[in-house]
């Protein structure tokens, strides 16, 4: 099995060094390619084609959200995970409007940013628990009965899709959802291939800017 490759984009070097040590103590995952700003990092993507790019939001010439949505237009199977200090809202939903598959906080990314970078490899979102909590709390201001404005095929989810639905929007795995749920993994695949089919949607990230577009959960 191929390795996960990774771009990894940061102006501060000792950070940098320590999050590809990191990386590439995995056995599955490689650091192909670095940078130290934002169109650095969006050239890279072009010329290398990682699987993910690992960016900091807060870069000189062009920012990590600037260079999430460049890369995310010109190189569509590039997956971007956000790392940032900033534990706020605006820049949240910023970077998920901007593509990114994940938003992880720095103080968390020695614990979590493995999981992160190989949950967004497969199209899965990847949010820090309490960035996954404000989009849950946001949905729950609202009717989870009333489908979002215009054509969008909510209508046709049943209630355990509509159940899986958030819970994927939340970040949760496919074993998360199914220990909450007591069904089988393969049971919530099915869930959430007929989920993505019935939206017209192709991965969960795409589901997350769903839900923020139609109102099911504020930006």
């Amino acid at each position: 099995m191929n390795p996960i490759r990774v771009l990894l984009a940061e102006d501060h070097n000792v950070v940098r060094e320590g999050l590809r040590l990191l990386l590439n103590a995995q056995p599955d995952i490689r650091v192909i390619g670095e940078a130290t700003n934002g169109r650095q990092a969006v050239s890279l993507a072009r010329e290398i084609c990682p699987d993910v790019a690992v960016l900091d939001i807060s870069m000189p010439d062009l920012d990590g959200l600037q260079a999430a949505s460049l890369i995310r237009a010109e190189c569509q199977q590039v997956q971007v995970l956000i790392l940032t200090m900033h534990e706020s809202d605006a820049y949240f939903f910023r970077a998920v409007e901007a593509g990114a598959a994940g938003y992880l906080l720095k103080k968390a990314a020695s614990e979590d940013l493995i999981n992160a970078v190989r949950a967004v490899a497969k199209g899965e979102a990847f949010f820090y628990p309490s960035m996954a909590r404000k989009l849950l709390e946001s949905y729950l201001r609202h009717d989870r009965g009333q489908p979002p404005s215009g054509p969008s095929g909510y209508e046709e989810l049943s209630e355990r899709e509509r159940e899986v639905m958030f819970l994927l929007v939340r970040g949760l795995s496919n074993q998360e959802i199914a220990d909450k749920l007591v069904v089988s993994p393969s049971t919530v695949q099915s869930h959430r291939t007929h989920i993505l089919q019935k939206l017209g949607l192709d991965t969960t990230v795409d589901l997350v800017r769903y839900a923020i577009r139609h109102g099911l959960i504020e930006a």
